[in-house]
């Protein structure tokens, strides 16, 4: 089978190479040798080659690419590339072992047509476990975000053992929107100790640093310890 439509390939093939030597070798004698024709005769000679030579191309050409698409041994449910050979899976399905097999949704997915992964997705308050979609119980006081997987926490709560509770704001403290830590920070002048915000002390002839939580000297003082001294003279 395979020869034949080889045999038969290569014969379309010469034909469509002598129409094209015999429009070319035409052309040339009508030049070379001056064929004594008027203006009209000649247009129309060389219009009458041109169509001969369109009529044999697009006539093989056909038969060309239908004898090289009948080259590829097409499986159910697949089609044809639309350029190039090989042949593509219908929209669902998967190829599998030269086959397309029927991709198989779960409960609660949707496919996705496409070419990689497993040709579906479970559908949003669903998460995917051993090729199935479980449903994702959201606690009291959360939400899922914008993927439709992950679950968060209202603002004022902290995900402790998949629940979300109240975070207990200190005094002199702020809510702080982290998925980590104690869900608070302190006010400026303050630093965290024990559960707590503790005020700095700050000696004489320095001020709070630029971070809030610690302080540095006024200039020309300099840092000793915990107080703030003038630099020693020469």
């Amino acid at each position: 089978m395979m020869q034949q439509l080889f045999r038969t390939t290569k014969w379309l093939l010469n034909i469509q190479l002598t129409a094209l030597y015999f429009f070319a070798k035409s052309s040339i004698n009508l030049k070379v040798y001056k064929i004594s024709l008027n203006g009209l005769q000649r247009t129309r000679v060389i219009s009458t080659y041109i169509l001969i030579f369109l009529s044999l191309w697009v006539t093989t050409t056909p038969s060309l690419v239908f004898a090289k698409g009948a080259s590829n041994d097409i499986p159910e449910n697949a089609s044809a590339k639309s350029y190039g050979d090989g042949w593509n899976c219908n929209k669902g399905y998967r190829k599998s072992k030269g086959v397309c097999a029927a991709i198989v949704v779960p409960a609660n997915a949707y496919p996705t047509n496409k070419s990689y992964g497993q040709g579906w997705e479970c559908k949003r308050s669903y998460r995917e476990v051993d090729n199935t979609c479980n449903y994702i119980k959201v606690p009291e006081h959360a939400y899922l975000d914008y993927s439709g997987v992950k679950v968060k926490c209202d603002r004022g709560y902290l995900m402790v053992k998949k629940k979300c509770e109240v975070i207990k704001v200190p005094a002199n403290g702020y809510l702080e929107e982290s998925s980590y830590g104690p869900g608070w920070k302190c006010e400026r002048g303050y630093r965290v100790g024990d559960g707590a915000c503790i005020a700095l002390k700050i000696p004489e002839n320095a001020h709070i640093s630029y971070s809030g939580k610690a302080w540095d000297c006024n200039k020309p003082y300099t840092r000793q310890q915990n107080s703030c001294i003038l630099p020693a003279k020469n």
